[in-house]
């Protein structure tokens, strides 16, 4: 498999991950979310869909570029890879447990693990492909911000 369709298999997955944590979020956005208290640095809802959206694209074409790494540094890519897949399941889990289950401190809790793995996946990346973690850069930015305004919501509704 050609380096290009290795980039689109990984695109595809994290869209469709993106797309299946939306749907979790969308009915507290309408319902619960407006409830609660948030800080004032709170982004307006309009501007999620589309930092993801870019963001997910982001982490597609780095975990694309890694996999084609894989003849040269097998057990390397094995590791970055799996880094990376467990902290894209833990990107959906947290829209779960804040959007669906409406439990700021399991989000909270998870948010900080969740940060965790991808500098973690960021660190392996590294080793393999400067251009490829360079590119988790954005997305480990926007996960920290998340992340304070996950706790500050807590803080905010405790």
């Amino acid at each position: 498999m050609n380096k290009y369709l290795k980039i689109a298999y990984f695109v595809i997955i994290c869209l469709a991950v993106g797309y299946l944590s939306s749907l979790v979020t969308q009915s507290s956005i309408a319902t619960w979310y407006p409830t609660i208290k948030k800080p004032v640095f709170n982004p307006p809802n309009w501007v999620f869909a589309p930092v993801w959206t870019l963001l997910f694209i982001m982490m597609g074409v780095s975990a694309g570029l890694i996999w084609d790494k894989i003849t040269e540094q097998r057990e390397l890519v094995k590791k970055g890879l799996l880094f990376f897949i467990v902290q894209l399941a833990l990107n959906a889990l947290w829209s779960y447990l804040f959007f669906g289950l409406s439990n700021v401190l399991l989000a909270s809790i998870e948010i900080v693990i969740l940060l965790l793995v991808i500098f973690e996946t960021y660190l392996v990346f590294k080793k393999i492909d400067k251009k490829a973690a360079m590119l988790l850069i954005p997305y480990m930015a926007w996960v920290s911000f998340a992340t304070i305004l996950t706790v500050s919501i807590l803080v905010l509704n405790w």
